[in-house]
Formats: structure tokens, sequence, C-alpha cells
């Protein structure tokens, strides 16, 4: 019953159908919304995705952090190892600025393993960032921003592979329902990203 569940939930994640045009064949609408949303309250969504990131966490060398918008209203912040694998997810409002999220993002995360370099855009270059990254080793992989009176050198090699969060995000918005949001609360949704991060680590790993 638990694998005929799934099915229906990613069903509807990803054509983005309305919970009541679930095929009956998948299971009654209203007892697998019910299902869904026991499972997000105590957590098991959010659970599923943390530890889908085991395996890929122990070879990983760099941390790669963008954010998305989804709608006008909500953005999505996230922490990648590549394009596959996000092991940190944050939802703010839509006009929240990427730079100052970092600290919630950042200390989300759950490492197991020494990270050598993070790659951020620009919209990250802030000493508290540079300094923070810096204070556990890592480095600090950022272009620096126009107005700066001293133009701080970046290992440009390195920073080709931030565009592997962006492709993390063009595979999430796949799934349609996330794509345009249409959970009303934002707890549903985060636990539909939950769901989505995860099937994307278990599918290519």
């Amino acid at each position: 019953m638990i694998a005929s569940f799934k099915e229906a939930v990613l069903h509807l994640q990803r054509t983005g159908s309305p919970w009541r045009d679930l095929p009956p064949k998948l299971g009654y609408w209203h007892a697998v919304y019910m299902r869904f949303r026991r499972w997000e309250g105590r957590g098991v969504w959010q659970r599923l995705w943390k530890n889908s990131q085991a395996e890929p966490f122990a070879g990983a060398r760099g941390l790669l952090l963008d954010s998305t918008t989804v709608r006008a209203s909500t953005k999505l912040h996230a922490a990648t190892l590549d394009e596959n694998c996000a092991v940190a997810l944050h939802l703010t409002a839509g006009h929240a600025h990427d730079g100052r999220r970092f600290e919630a993002l950042y200390e989300s995360l759950e490492v197991d393993n020494v990270l050598e370099f993070a790659a951020l855009d620009k919209g990250y270059d802030a000493d508290r960032i540079r300094e923070r990254l810096t204070l556990d080793g890592i480095e600090a992989v950022i272009p620096p921003i126009s107005s700066r009176s001293k133009k701080l050198p970046y290992d440009k090699e390195l920073y080709r592979s931030r565009n592997r969060v962006e492709r993390f995000f063009n595979k999430l918005k796949q799934f349609r329902r996330l794509a345009t949001r249409y959970e009303k609360l934002a707890e549903t949704f985060f636990a539909a990203v939950c769901l989505g991060a995860a099937f994307l680590i278990t599918k290519n790993t």
C-alpha cells in the first residue's frame, strides 16, 4: 500500500493535477491527501530527502548555492552538490535577497565530510559570507560585485560548476506541481519540494 501511495503522490507532483483528479486506480484522492499531510506533519518527507543524501555527500568536494523564484510570492534557496543532490533547502518570500538568506541555508547543512569549496554568484559577495566559509576551511568561489574597491580573485574553473545548481532547479521544476506552486500552504509545498529532491537523488545514484 505504501508503494502505491508513493506512486499516487509522484503522479500528482509530475502532472500538477488537482488532488481530486487523482486516477481512481492510484487510490481515493482524499485518503492520499490526508496521508500526505500526516507524513508532512511527522516530517517524513524531509527525513526521506535527508536520508537520501548520505552516499552523494561522502565523495563531495564542492557546494553550489543559488535560488529560484516559484511564482511571484515564493523563492526556493538551495545548496547542492551537483544537478541531482540538494543538501539544504529553504523557502522565503519572493523578494528575499539571496545573500541575506545564506546563514539560514548554510547552517542547515548536515556535513559529514570536509568540503573544499563553495561556488556562489555575486549576489552572495559579502565579507561575512567569505569569512564564514574561510573559517570552515572552505574556499569561497564568488565573483566580486562591481562596487568593491579592490577586486578579489576567484577560481573561474571551479565557478563554472555553479551551473549545476541551476540544472538542479530545472530538473525539480519538471514536477509541474512544484514549478507553479499549486499548494497554498508553505509547509505542504516544502514537503512536496523535499519529495522531489529525494526522488532526484535516488533516481541518479
